[in-house]
């Protein structure tokens, strides 16, 4: 009597197909945690913004809007400050808790002295932790600035935040991808650097805190001033009602420019008279116009990914060359 022999493979037998597989699956295993709660963050954040701007176009909708003017500010509504500390706090979340703790983390814990033994070698480890980390961000920053942008674009007059301001200008359009791939690089450097978890978090924190004082002086040199001159006595020009105002002086025929409070004398003949003797007869503003938003904010990305890309390369040199 024969046993009959099996020529297929049982179903239950077969391996699963995984989408990845090896280093990067080992990765995303890793990080796990984090992977599902930013994932989720960047979700709901989304679907919140997708909602508060479906109430406000009900709402302009009601009362005419555009054929009719409407007094409304989104900052005057509960939800837009939701929106504005997730926009606040998802750097933090990604280069304190992401950034940080992954070099560092496995340094501390002895994973990386585990993985390197197992066939992998240093730099194959170190490119699957980077790219995990920066893809997570990337996708993030996109999703969240493209919902938002999507939101503030076409009722930018509703927002009484100026587009120069953070709130609008990190969070719209480039500026927000590339502010969190840098911010984890650098998460990431200040890791590979302290090789502890906890100080390389707390030490994250204060980083962003001092980037983030930098980064508001940046911002208004990313474009090119104009001037406009108008009479002392005249109407503000209309272009510079939706311009940013970066400074302002009183000047005379001749052209010379004083400071603002030049003539701010305690009576009203007193300044009269130092009106008259400095022979002042116009304003002159300095200013920026929206127009240059975008220009600025593929500017203030293109700087940032640089920063990234500089982190980027002294990390792959620094753990390539020092001891684990």
């Amino acid at each position: 009597m024969s046993t009959p022999t099996l020529t297929g493979t049982p179903s239950e037998l077969r391996p699963r197909r995984r989408l990845l597989r090896g280093l990067p699956w080992l990765v995303v295993r890793q990080h796990r945690t984090a992977l599902s709660c930013l994932l989720g963050l960047t979700v709901l954040g989304a679907l919140w913004i997708v909602y508060q701007r479906h109430e406000l176009v009900q709402l302009l909708d009601a009362a005419g809007w555009p054929e009719k003017e409407v007094q409304h500010q989104v900052q005057e509504t509960r939800g837009f400050s939701y929106v504005a500390s997730l926009l606040s706090g998802l750097p933090l979340i990604v280069a304190v808790f992401i950034g940080a703790p992954l070099i560092a983390g496995d340094r501390e814990n002895g994973t990386v002295q585990l993985v390197t033994t197992q066939s992998v070698t240093r730099r194959r480890w170190l490119i699957a932790k980077l790219a995990f980390a920066y893809t997570l961000a990337l996708f993030s920053g996109l999703v969240i600035s493209a919902a938002f942008t999507w939101w503030w674009e076409p009722h930018r007059s509703f927002f009484a935040s100026k587009w120069i301001e953070g709130g609008i200008f990190d969070n719209t359009g480039p500026v927000l991808p590339a502010s969190l791939l840098f911010l984890t690089a650098a998460g990431i450097t200040i890791g590979v650097l302290l090789r502890r978890t906890v100080p390389a978090m707390v030490v994250t924190f204060f980083f962003m805190i001092a980037a983030g004082m930098v980064w508001d002086e940046i911002r208004i040199r990313l474009g090119s001033t104009q001037m406009v001159t108008y009479p002392l006595d005249g109407e503000l020009p209309a272009r510079l009602h939706d311009s940013y105002e970066v400074d302002r002086w009183v000047g005379n025929a001749k052209g010379d420019l004083f400071g603002w409070g030049s003539c701010a004398e305690a009576t009203e003949q007193a300044q009269d008279a130092c009106i008259k003797e400095k022979g002042i007869v116009n304003h002159v503003v300095e200013y920026l116009e929206p127009g240059q938003m975008a220009a600025m904010q593929w500017t203030g990305a293109g700087l940032l990914l640089a920063g990234t890309a500089l982190l980027t390369a002294f990390v792959v040199w620094r753990v390539s060359r020092r001891p684990l």
